[in-house]
């Protein structure tokens, strides 16, 4: 009798894990990332794989922000700094790349729907966010780029900047890595 008591206490405990396993994937909205010193949400639905820093093969003749071509599982991506990306568009500063790459940077790819076969790098990965744990929403940036969607404040007072990749890869700009 025992164990069938305990067995049934066991399903019972595997199925409200389940349950609250299901609703915090569902509530999981945003990858927080940060990248030259600012946070940064991307959102889950538009961010592919996330690969370790990899050995980058420089592209002559391009933006600052593009910082190469990387062949990650046998295909060949374009590299997106995304701080030189965003202090060119700001016109902040951004430390330089051998300041940068650490064990902790990664290669975020951008999901396959967006039809651009690129990742961007960032500085270190955050973990991911959800709606509720933000508790106010702030200014974007003057002169804020249109891939910036809002500016949310966290419980603890951090700012962190959500990021449209979708509005990004249509940039103009984005599109067009020439120097």
């Amino acid at each position: 009798m025992a164990k069938r008591q305990s067995l049934k206490e066991l399903q019972e405990r595997l199925a409200q894990r389940l349950t609250a396993a299901k609703t915090e994937a569902v509530t999981a909205t945003w990858l927080a990332v940060e990248a030259g010193g600012h946070r940064y949400l991307l959102p889950l639905v538009q961010s592919g794989e996330i690969f370790p820093w990899s050995v980058l093969q420089r592209v002559p003749y391009t933006k600052p922000w593009y910082a190469g071509v990387a062949s990650l599982r046998g295909g060949l991506h374009g590299v997106i700094d995304l701080a030189r990306l965003v202090e060119t568009t700001l016109h902040a500063h951004a430390p330089s790349v051998n300041d940068r790459v650490t064990s902790e940077s990664r290669l975020v790819s951008l999901h396959t729907a967006l039809g651009v076969n690129a990742v961007i790098w960032i500085d270190r990965l955050l973990g991911l966010r959800n709606p509720a744990m933000f508790s106010a929403i702030g200014a974007n940036p003057q002169g804020a780029p249109s891939y910036f969607t809002r500016s949310l404040v966290d419980v603890q007072g951090q700012s962190w900047q959500e990021l449209d990749l979708q509005v990004l890869v249509t940039e103009p700009e984005f599109l067009a890595i020439a120097a």
